[in-house]
């Protein structure tokens, strides 16, 4: 399956090292790089987390924008700009960056949540919360699938 899915929560140990599921890495496998891309979430505050397939169809995205636009600019600057290469280790780990931690709220423990095309790391608690939302959102909205065939 190449989709993202399910939802765990790691731990952080001390050198911001955190465990990426064994399904989410395998889902990388096809990846010419063996890591992920990590960039702050736009929507909500968490990290967005994909393969460098994902990334160039966000730049294919962006570069239909005015090259001018504060939109362009703003997505760049957030996506691009913000964004790092995170290397597994031998033991399928990578190193959060601070930045993206503190953006995240981020400490001792990571939940992670599998978003189809791309996975996010969130602070457990703000992900509960999150999901709480999400639910009553997605209970509104159900019709709106009915058609999306």
């Amino acid at each position: 399956m190449n989709v993202f899915l399910s939802k765990y929560v790691n731990g952080v140990d001390k050198k911001s090292r955190v465990s990426v599921p064994a399904n989410y890495r395998a889902v990388l496998g096809k990846e010419l790089f063996n890591g992920v891309i990590a960039y702050p979430s736009i929507r909500n505050n968490c990290i967005e987390v994909c393969g460098i397939s994902h990334i160039e169809k966000l730049r294919q995205m962006i570069e239909t924008l005015d090259p001018y636009s504060e939109e362009r600019d703003a997505f760049e600057t957030m996506i691009f700009g913000e964004a790092v290469q995170l290397s597994f280790d031998g033991e399928g780990r990578v190193i959060l960056p601070q930045s993206l931690m503190k953006h995240a709220g981020i400490e001792e423990q990571a939940c992670f949540v599998g978003k189809g095309v791309i996975f996010e790391i969130w602070q457990p608690q703000n992900f509960e919360k999150y999901l709480n939302a999400a639910q009553k959102i997605a209970h509104e909205k159900r019709l709106t699938l009915r058609n999306a065939h």
